[in-house]
């Protein structure tokens, strides 16, 4: 006779297994347990379990390394720029500090 157990039950079997040190097929046999049922439970119950979520890329974004800042030395004085400085801006920085 077929017997029907729950996913709770199953849970408890399932976990029971792996905290034994047998393996599916040598527990299932000492238990009396289909394997087929046994794998079919563990399948629902890792659907069910919301452990894993399937991902959507919604942007691409490109990783870049990150730039030191661009320090400029004119005598005693330091100035340091973001790397992100306009050429335009650095080059009017230059012709004024010369």
């Amino acid at each position: 006779m077929r017997k029907t157990r729950s996913l709770e039950q199953w849970r408890s079997i399932i976990e029971e297994q792996q905290a034994s040190d047998l393996t599916i097929t040598d527990y299932c046999q000492q238990h009396g347990l289909p394997k087929t049922s046994f794998y079919a439970a563990r399948s629902k119950l890792n659907e069910s379990s919301g452990s894993f979520v399937r991902a959507k890329v919604a942007k691409h974004v490109d990783v870049t390394e990150h730039q030191l800042s661009i320090t400029l030395e004119v005598g005693k004085v330091n100035v340091s720029l973001p790397p992100t400085t306009p050429a335009s801006y650095l080059g009017q920085l230059l012709r004024e500090l010369a």
